[in-house]
């Protein structure tokens, strides 16, 4: 059954349901939108989810909140192990109120691991272990962080193309000078309308792209040297300490993730 399917068999009392798919590499879900609200984890592997306005990378351990009705395409780095979580909409008032990426903390991963035990579609006693199980996962749910791991496109056509040439090439070292002359602007003009479009500077979104491109690569276990060249950075020493200050954790410890249950 496809996934669009399966928020018709969420309890009409039932805070949230869950389920669990997991994907092999390489593994693309065409753009397709919910009206309900939903979490999607990875437990392992590397999820990236694109919607026009941007893309979150979500690597082990994270989750990506998507509001109700926004079209996306998600695709797979690694083998991905996936839980899906929707939201009724009565639950929605105190969860956040636009797309980002979760930190999902231990607890939270347990709730999620026995809510996809429950199944989907029984009707619930108001006062069961199991109405009781999701309740707390949606509360759970208002207080987790959100993660930098959202990278912003622009709407405007030219700096739209330039932004998609950095990914797919992100070692490139083009200056804002280059860039702007591509565009027939001034560099003045070209760093204001870049903020405009994606309410970040250009040379912070660059570093972001960059970082969260080698997630991808870091995700289907390549060498940390070769990602860090890749791109753009001249040592594998300069790409961990950047990994560290963004992410928290060197680039080989960032996907540990012995402790979680895989179901």
């Amino acid at each position: 059954m496809d996934t669009d399917h399966y928020q018709d068999l969420i309890a009409a009392n039932a805070p949230c349901g869950a389920l669990a798919i997991d994907y092999p590499h390489g593994h693309v879900i065409a753009p397709h939108r919910h009206p309900h609200a939903q979490l999607l984890y990875a437990i392992e592997g590397v999820l990236c989810v694109e919607t026009a306005d941007g893309r979150w990378v979500v690597p082990p351990t994270r989750g990506v909140w998507l509001q109700p009705e926004v079209e996306h395409q998600v695709r797979m780095r690694g083998d991905v192990k996936m839980r899906t979580v929707f939201i009724n909409t009565p639950e929605l008032p105190n969860l956040p109120q636009q797309s980002c990426v979760l930190d999902i903390p231990p607890l939270l991963r347990e709730l999620i691991v026995s809510a996809v035990g429950l199944g989907l579609g029984a009707q619930l006693e108001p006062d069961s272990r199991a109405w009781h199980l999701l309740r707390l996962l949606v509360l759970e749910l208002r207080t987790v962080p959100v993660l930098p791991l959202y990278l912003p496109l622009p709407a405007e056509a030219g700096l739209r193309g330039i932004c998609e040439d950095l990914m797919r090439e992100p070692d490139q070292l083009v200056t804002v000078e280059q860039l702007a002359q591509r565009l027939a602007i001034a560099t003045r003009t070209f760093h204001r309308r870049f903020q405009a479009g994606t309410g970040m500077r250009f040379g912070h979104w660059r570093q972001q792209a960059r970082l969260l491109l080698a997630l991808e690569q870091l995700a289907r276990g390549d060498k940390v040297i070769d990602v860090a060249l890749a791109h753009g950075y001249t040592s594998q020493s300069a790409f961990a300490a950047m990994f560290r200050k963004h992410f928290g954790s060197v680039p080989s410890r960032f996907f540990r993730n012995d402790e979680i249950p895989a179901p």
